[in-house]
């Protein structure tokens, strides 16, 4: 399969060199799951955020928006150039995958509503209680955990999604359409070292307590592998 990464940000210059950008994070975890799958996967990157889109829609099997530091709810023309092509891509039933901005942008664009939440940043590593399991995720456990970098969240599912995960601090942390979207508000591409890179970085911002629970959790169990199968799975999609 050729599944288009469609780019929304770019990982800061100063820190390129050591983690590289969003499209290779989320081409080489994806890759390494549909390795783990025997499956055959090719990903090409389009930078939508300056206007770069596939020639024609078809051209790819499957498409992932990336995360990025703009709100879904901003009022910019490159986003509501996005959000045309989410709804084009749902009504054609086009296999989409959404993390983080993306998950909160393919809400917005199909009914429901991202706000800047109450709960404040939530960083490093989060678990989430599986309320709805789906055939293309594994039997156990009953939780995930992934990285996760946002302020802004889901407060309203789109009309026809179907909530497939949840915690206290995101109640709306993964959730699917029909078969063609799935979307998640962690982060499978972003490793523990990126993670401490963004926090060091954003320390001020996050303030002490945040900062120093978010430092603390990486220590914790990450399951960005398992999540990244549940992606590849769901892109082949029920009939394999």
């Amino acid at each position: 399969m050729k599944i288009g990464i469609l780019q929304a940000d770019s990982v800061l210059e100063h820190l390129q060199p050591k983690h590289g950008n969003y499209p290779k994070m989320i081409s080489d975890v994806l890759s390494r799951a549909a390795s783990d799958l025997g499956a055959d996967f090719e990903f090409t990157n389009f930078d939508v955020e300056h206007g770069t889109y596939p020639s024609a829609i078809s051209e790819c099997d499957g498409y992932v928006i990336s995360g990025s530091k703009k709100s879904a709810y901003d009022d910019e023309a490159w986003i509501k150039t996005l959000v045309g092509y989410i709804r084009t891509l749902h009504d054609k039933k086009i296999p989409l995958i959404g993390i983080c901005f993306g998950h909160q942008l393919i809400a917005e664009a199909l009914g429901g509503k991202t706000v800047g939440a109450e709960a404040g940043w939530g960083v490093g590593i989060h678990d989430s209680d599986i309320v709805d399991r789906r055939w293309f995720m594994d039997a156990e456990p009953d939780q995930y955990t992934l990285i996760v970098s946002h302020k802004d969240q889901v407060v309203s599912l789109p009309d026809g999604a179907q909530l497939l995960a949840s915690s206290n601090f995101c109640p709306n942390s993964m959730y699917c359409i029909g078969e063609h979207i799935f979307t998640m508000q962690g982060h499978p591409e972003f490793d523990r070292d990126y993670s401490r890179a963004l926090m060091n970085m954003r320390e001020e911002v996050l303030g002490p307590e945040t900062y120093t629970q978010g430092v603390a959790s990486l220590g914790k169990p990450l399951m960005r592998d398992a999540v990244s199968r549940w992606i590849i799975r769901f892109l082949q999609g029920n009939s394999t």
